[in-house]
């Protein structure tokens, strides 16, 4: 395993992360990093995955694309998984003694891009349970809540709480088939009762990142800047106490036929999961 954090998270970084439920990370990944994957995002534009989304294809501006799980298949990506550093840092985002890659996600937002990302938690999404499972979100533009940086309800993730998983527009889509029922009430509009909550955003240079629990609530707005792209590569890291829950209704990425698992046991599948990063220490 060649993953070596670039530098190393502070313990202030660390705090954060775990009150707050996200945490700004400025310049985590070794110079090269950001051209290295803007040309591969670039490329893989013209060639989308299976998983890709594109609300306006080709277009370069109010083009929405996100595309992912592409490390399986795509040299750029696993190599930016296994060598850039990043899964070292969620481990210690998480105080995890190993990190494990689910998936990779690519987000591209063109210039007067109008089309927000709703808001919602990661993990009523995902077939896992637990508390060590975030995400990385390396910002490879100049980002702020104006061209379309995240947004995050402070706190969200200690709630204990899952809100009902949903796609809007998707109810008569291939997309809406894997969105299984839900006795779990609807997410809030958060943008209509924003005084009774307290927020999150983050001004990211590219090569920053935002490490990010995925129970937390966020979203991002449109890009509104009239030139300005916004790139950036997420990655989905299991800590410890991941668990492998394929719930119904759980993104079909990864199924029940995919992996060497038993429901409730430790995602503990290496050829699934990979382990990127894992302590020295026992």
């Amino acid at each position: 395993m060649a993953d070596i954090a670039f530098r190393d998270l502070s313990a202030a970084e660390i705090d954060d992360y775990q009150t707050e439920g996200a945490v700004l990370v400025k310049q985590c990944v070794a110079p090269g990093w950001v051209d290295r994957m803007i040309k591969a995002i670039d490329r893989q534009l013209a060639n989308p995955g299976k998983w890709v989304q594109d609300t306006n294809p080709g277009a370069d501006q109010g083009r929405f694309l996100h595309d992912r799980y592409l490390w399986p298949t795509e040299k750029e990506f696993r190599e930016y998984v296994f060598n850039s550093g990043v899964g070292e840092l969620a481990a210690q985002a998480m105080r995890s003694k190993t990190s494990r890659i689910y998936f990779d996600h690519v987000f591209v937002k063109e210039p007067n891009t109008e089309e927000e990302f709703f808001w919602h938690q990661d993990l009523p999404y995902w077939p896992f349970k637990g508390m060590q499972i975030c995400s990385v979100w390396l910002s490879l533009t100049d980002t702020d809540i104006h061209s379309s940086g995240l947004e995050f309800v402070r706190g969200s993730h200690t709630w204990n709480k899952w809100y009902k998983p949903v796609i809007p527009g998707s109810e008569d889509d291939d997309l809406g088939t894997w969105i299984g029922t839900s006795d779990e009430e609807e997410i809030p509009d958060f943008n209509q009762i924003r005084d009774d909550y307290e927020f999150l955003s983050f001004e990211t240079r590219a090569g920053d990142a935002v490490i990010f629990n995925t129970a937390i609530a966020h979203t991002s707005h449109g890009n509104k800047s009239p030139h300005k792209r916004r790139l950036a590569l997420s990655t989905r890291w299991l800590g410890d106490d991941a668990c492998w829950d394929p719930r119904p209704g759980t993104d079909p990425i990864v199924t029940q036929n995919d992996v060497d698992l038993e429901p409730s046991a430790y995602a503990r599948d290496d050829k699934t999961f990979p382990i990127v990063w894992q302590s020295s220490h026992s």
